[in-house]
């Protein structure tokens, strides 16, 4: 045997096809456990190393997925929704599990982000991330499926964009922190955040939200929705928009943590209390709801798994496997601020 060992080299020991080794040493789900492991074994045994390089250029393949983070307006510098930074984690580790590069780019929906990854070689794929606005880059995702280019996204299912989308039950989350308010004695609700097909997630929540009052026959006022962006000013303001209504309410149901914290801020600058006056809810379990005051009632979505799904779906996209649709579930983080069950509502 040559000093350096060789990919032909592991073939030989391993009884297995020098292509098969190249698919076991990327973990490639095409080949099963026992053999991946048998190879990946033998490979570690001889000291053998992968030459991304060499590799890449046989596949031609540049070994990178590109993930493409959309600019959220923000009340720091970061210009990233909170929620998405956990996910950026678990992507980045999924990816270098799998043997991928991971390239993150920052984009405005402005921008020409749909540009030719593939064709140039930067990426093999792309991930999508961000709230944005679905009608807004329907066109860009209608025209990354006609390039051929490998993606999946962040977001809700919806049939009028293209592409793979990996989500959250939406729907059963907004029905799961209502009915929990309900349950405590609540009866006038007002939802706050977008509840139409420019935020198809934001509009799954109030589908969730208007199911549960309806199946206790709690009438639900339209204009007790108002629209607001996952920000806290956007919150603040929407909340101080519905008090100035004079319409009353005794619980809050926010699309979004972020909105939460706005509606909370609005909510005291007005001396109303939480929760004994108002409860209120949010959605997605940023670290800061934790530290809230009081703190807040929220919906879990599982970012650790959505990250290792959104690599792996990506990486079966580029192998040429079909990928499904998936929908998480969501969990209730029940807080200080929906309270206890009220007497005589």
């Amino acid at each position: 045997m040559r000093d350096k060992a060789t990919s032909f080299d592991i073939a030989h020991l391993a009884g297995v096809s020098q292509s098969t080794v190249s698919r076991a040493l990327r973990n490639s789900p095409l080949v099963n456990k026992e053999t991946r492991e048998k190879v990946q074994a033998i490979a570690a045994e001889l000291n053998y190393k992968v030459d991304k390089n060499a590799s890449n250029l046989r596949r031609q393949q540049s070994g990178t997925l590109a993930l493409l983070l959309f600019e959220d307006p923000t009340s720091d510098d970061s210009l990233i929704n909170p929620f998405f930074l956990s996910m950026l984690g678990s992507i980045t580790k999924a990816s270098a599990k799998a043997g991928y590069d991971l390239l993150v780019s920052f984009q405005n929906l402005n921008d020409d982000w749909h540009a030719e990854y593939e064709d140039s070689n930067k990426a093999d794929g792309i991930i999508l991330l961000g709230y944005g606005d679905y009608v807004d880059y329907r066109d860009k995702l209608a025209k990354l499926e006609e390039q051929q280019t490998h993606f999946v996204r962040w977001g809700a299912h919806d049939v009028e964009h293209p592409g793979v989308s990996i989500g959250s039950d939406n729907v059963q989350g907004g029905y799961d922190i209502t009915h929990h308010m309900i349950n405590l004695g609540r009866k006038q609700f007002a939802f706050i955040g977008g509840a139409d097909k420019h935020c198809p997630e934001f509009f799954d929540r109030y589908i969730g939200f208007s199911k549960a009052l309806k199946q206790v026959d709690l009438k639900h006022d339209p204009l007790m929705q108002i629209d607001a962006i996952s920000t806290e000013d956007s919150g603040y303001q929407a909340t101080c928009s519905l008090l100035a209504s004079g319409r009353s309410f005794d619980a809050l149901v926010c699309a979004s943590d972020l909105i939460a914290m706005g509606a909370m801020r609005a909510l005291r600058d007005h001396h109303i209390s939480i929760p004994e006056q108002v409860a209120i809810a949010g959605y997605d379990n940023i670290p800061i709801s934790s530290f809230a005051n009081p703190a807040l009632t929220t919906v879990q979505q599982n970012t650790k798994l959505a990250g290792e799904i959104l690599v792996h779906s990506l990486i079966k996209l580029i192998n040429g496997e079909k990928v499904e649709q998936y929908l998480m579930p969501v969990d209730l983080v029940i807080r200080q601020s929906c309270g206890h069950a009220t007497q005589n509502r």
